[in-house]
């Protein structure tokens, strides 16, 4: 994990012990930086995985994909918000690279590999229509759906407070309490902790 951008958003570099192939999530602002990282390592990235196509999850994608050559995969539920990635930018002044078409869709249900290791992808819509979660063993990364201490954003476009929370329920409730959450934002958590101490699962928030 690289922390990049004003607002300290997480982008993950998955790789394997002794292999040169790798997996990147949500490549976000500082380009250079994240090549950088990707350089030193060694990599040989073969996809990038997009959580959510919000602008500060996206911003690097388009330079990331030239440098890298690996193709790009999100939920087909947030494309509009993909294709509009310079409009977002506009919104908040800044200059964004127009990101290439994807090269494919992520699903509920479709694994992803990374050498010997799996992830399902869960949607998990409510912060961003096409919003997923990477579930692995013992692991899940949620980008913006749920974070320590609080959950994703639902006052951007696309949001809706009550999916999110049935998402969150659904699809990382339902985990073992030990699942380490890493999430697109802050510190990582356990799905126990945030069942037990996240005032928006366990408070006047919750849904009956």
């Amino acid at each position: 994990m690289f922390t990049v951008g004003p607002v300290q958003e997480n982008c993950y570099l998955f790789r394997r012990d002794g292999s040169s192939r790798a997996l990147i999530v949500d490549p976000g602002e500082e380009a250079d930086r994240i090549l950088h990282e990707i350089a030193g390592a060694g990599a040989r990235p073969t996809a990038i995985w997009i959580t959510h196509a919000h602008l500060d999850h996206v911003m690097g994608v388009a330079r990331v994909r030239r440098e890298t050559g690996a193709p790009v995969y999100l939920h087909p539920a947030d494309r509009e918000l993909y294709d509009e990635a310079v409009q977002q930018g506009l919104a908040f002044g800044v200059a964004v690279d127009p990101p290439p078409a994807p090269d494919g869709g992520l699903a509920a249900g479709d694994t992803v590999p990374v050498g010997q290791l799996r992830f399902t992808v869960r949607h998990a819509p409510g912060h961003s229509p096409g919003s997923v979660c990477l579930v692995g063993e013992g692991v899940a990364f949620t980008g913006d759906v749920l974070f320590a201490g609080s959950i994703g954003r639902t006052d951007l476009p696309g949001g809706d407070f009550d999916t999110l929370i049935r998402s969150i329920e659904r699809e990382l409730l339902t985990l073992p309490d030990s699942t380490i959450v890493y999430s697109g934002h802050g510190p990582e958590t356990t799905v126990g902790h945030e069942r037990r101490s996240n005032p928006f699962l366990t408070g006047a928030y919750r849904l009956g």
